[in-house]
């Protein structure tokens, strides 16, 4: 391999690293513009933490001291998700 053509495989490489320094600059700008909505809801839940603890403390309270009703929820609660869902499917 002669000087020229060890200047232009160097050109060549210099290029395909400038390329993939852009590709990695693009790739990071798209990953933290999804990235933001995730944030966000967790800086929401972050910042409701200590109330969302107690209404957590609370339910589980109220449940052990009477697991009918818990049960009873959970059956009302399943019962809406699957509604939900069907009405969504519906609606599409």
């Amino acid at each position: 391999m002669n000087r020229a053509e060890r200047l232009a495989r160097r050109a060549e490489l210099e290029h395909a690293i400038e390329q993939q320094r852009i590709d990695l600059l693009v790739a990071a700008h798209r990953w933290r513009t999804a990235e933001r909505a995730l944030d966000q809801g967790w800086q929401l839940l972050v910042r409701f933490k200590t109330p969302l603890l107690m209404a957590g403390g609370l339910l589980a309270y109220r449940g052990l001291r009477h697991p009918g009703g818990a049960a009873r929820l959970a059956r009302r609660l399943t019962a809406g998700a699957l509604f939900a869902k069907k009405a969504r499917d519906l609606l599409r």
